[in-house]
């Protein structure tokens, strides 16, 4: 391989693996890089963390399919919703108190994120942060 792919690789990758950590999506980056290192070392690192990465924000945390399921569960365990007076979004960061955080069932793979509700709307969060990750809509 010339240089050039490499080094182009390698730049697109930390580009889309910034944009994927900094919205909270860095398991598809992990994931990506720990696959593509097994099947072909260090360039294939590169690339399966720039595909990965590309593809957790395409799917968010959860994946497109598993949200409908989620949102379901969420709803059937009557959790209390928290106020809160700024807007929902990814990346806004929940106070320390007041906030009740639950586990995330296995069968949704989102292993170190805990949900809770915000103004009626299911949220994942990092639990060492307060910072939310991925809204359920």
């Amino acid at each position: 391989m010339s240089p050039k792919f490499v080094l182009s690789v390698l730049m697109a990758s930390t580009l889309i693996s910034g944009a994927a950590f900094a919205q909270g999506l860095a398991p598809g980056a992990q994931r990506g890089a720990e696959e593509g290192g097994a099947a072909g070392g260090a360039v294939g690192a590169v690339v399966g963390g720039a595909v990965g990465a590309a593809a957790g924000v395409v799917g968010g945390i959860l994946g497109v399919e598993q949200r409908p399921r989620f949102r379901s569960y969420v709803q059937r365990e009557h959790v209390t919703s928290y106020r809160y007076e700024e807007p929902v979004r990814v990346g806004a960061v929940l106070p320390n108190a007041g906030v009740t955080y639950y586990e995330v069932p296995p069968e949704y793979q989102a292993p170190g994120y805990r949900y809770t509700v915000v103004n009626d709307v299911p949220v994942l969060v990092d639990p060492n942060t307060g910072r939310i990750v991925e809204v359920i809509e």
